[in-house]
């Protein structure tokens, strides 16, 4: 337990940018440095925390804690994850107010946002490539289920982005999609079972 609190603790304090730039240095702890999860389950783990409420990083932690110690472990990975930044704000709240307008601030929160949007990225294509096999120590996932899961990215940045959908729209059609999705797949390998 405080193995997983020191793990979740070092990513919140040098993860710069919240929630979806912790996901690569999550990714790399929970399945290479640690071996918690495999690669197909880091892969669900990412798909359910992007899918609850809340940041998406508290909601890895809590269950990569809950998958390997349980209750406790959750709440230790969880509060691992969240201490550095409620102690940062706190601090930064404090100083924000003493310093004002300072345009060194100002520019060090713009090289900020642009580091965190490239770590989003990056992290983006380490899935893609995992899924893929690609990625180091992956293990290949269905071309099926890679064909789908990129149609189903480019469908919901299409919805969002272009169609001017809700999010929560999005991401309820994409329940409801994969639900349909999982069902037909089982459905055709217990088919081929059969045979």
């Amino acid at each position: 337990m405080i193995n997983l609190f020191w793990e979740f603790f070092k990513i919140g304090l040098f993860t710069i940018g919240g929630g979806a730039a912790m996901i690569p240095q999550i990714q790399h702890v929970a399945t290479v440095e640690k071996g918690w999860l495999d690669d197909e389950e880091m892969l669900d783990c990412i798909a359910l925390g992007q899918s609850l409420p809340g940041v998406i990083a508290i909601n890895i932690a809590t269950y990569v804690g809950y998958r390997k110690r349980g209750i406790a472990g959750a709440m230790a990975a969880t509060i691992g994850v969240v201490l550095p930044a409620f102690v940062s704000i706190l601090i930064l709240a404090a100083l924000l107010n003493a310093i004002g307008d300072n345009r060194f601030i100002a520019g060090a929160f713009m090289g900020i946002k642009a580091a965190v949007c490239g770590l989003i990225i990056v992290s983006s294509i380490k899935l893609l490539l995992q899924m893929c096999g690609k990625g180091a120590g992956s293990r290949p996932v269905r071309k099926s289920r890679v064909v789908f899961t990129v149609c189903m990215a480019l469908a919901s940045l299409l919805a969002v982005g272009f169609f001017g959908l809700t999010v929560v729209l999005v991401i309820l059609a994409g329940i409801v999609i994969g639900i349909v999705y999982y069902r037909i797949e089982n459905l055709k390998g217990s088919q081929e079972v059969k045979r």
